[in-house]
């Protein structure tokens, strides 16, 4: 399908707008393509804020990899969203993050967090282990109990019953400041990742710039 919009890609009910360098989401894209759009990337921008989302009524996949959204970022309501992707953003602390998601996406399934410094896992730190990362699962189960999907594991039935008793005392440290962290990241090449599980990954490539490797998009079968 042809698009009037330099840069996006159409496919169906599927909007890509991605390696854009775009630092707010063109108003003309909600305008154009909102009222139909299910899933919806804009993975390597240069993203801060998501105004221009209320457009997209019937979203319910949402991928944001690679972009500078911070721990303040704000969704509009999107009732149907069931998976959302912010991996490799700026993201630092859970608490607000967790409960404005609670607010505004309850039907959310399939959440990944992965590279940013509020996911303690080894891809952002070899300072963080195993159980550094598993508190992390546990606080955000508590925060969002009805996700099924976390970074790229499923939620276990022992992590939901942990959960009901340790979830709430879970709540991971600010991470301290990593100063050229972000460089060191990209040096270890942690946009290469893919964290969704095999059987859900889509397969088009994604155009970005020279420096960056292909990333291969996420799709979550809500069923």
């Amino acid at each position: 399908m042809a698009s009037n919009v330099v840069g996006v890609v159409v496919d169906a009910t599927q909007v890509s707008y991605i390696g854009q360098d775009c630092e707010i989401i063109p108003e003309q894209l909600g305008r154009k393509y909102g009222h139909f759009t299910k899933r919806l990337d804009l993975s390597f921008n240069l993203l801060r804020s998501l105004e221009g989302l209320e457009e997209f009524i019937c979203l319910e996949e949402l991928i944001l990899d690679n972009n500078l959204l911070r721990s303040d970022l704000q969704l509009p309501g999107l009732p149907h969203l069931h998976t959302l992707t912010i991996n490799k953003n700026q993201i630092s602390e859970l608490d607000g993050l967790l409960d404005h998601l609670a607010e505004v996406v309850p039907l959310l399934k399939y959440l990944s967090l992965l590279g940013n410094q509020a996911c303690p896992n080894e891809l952002v730190s070899l300072d963080n282990d195993e159980s550094d990362y598993q508190r992390y699962r546990y606080f955000v189960l508590h925060k969002l109990p009805n996700l099924k999907f976390l970074d790229s594991r499923k939620v276990t039935k022992k992590e939901q019953e942990e959960t009901v008793t340790r979830g709430a005392f879970m709540n991971v440290v600010k991470p301290r400041d990593l100063g050229s962290g972000e460089d060191e990241l990209d040096a270890q090449g942690f946009h290469q990742y893919t964290p969704l599980p095999q059987g859900t990954r889509d397969g088009r490539n994604h155009k970005v710039s020279q420096h960056m490797r292909l990333n291969r998009a996420a799709r979550w079968s809500s069923g």
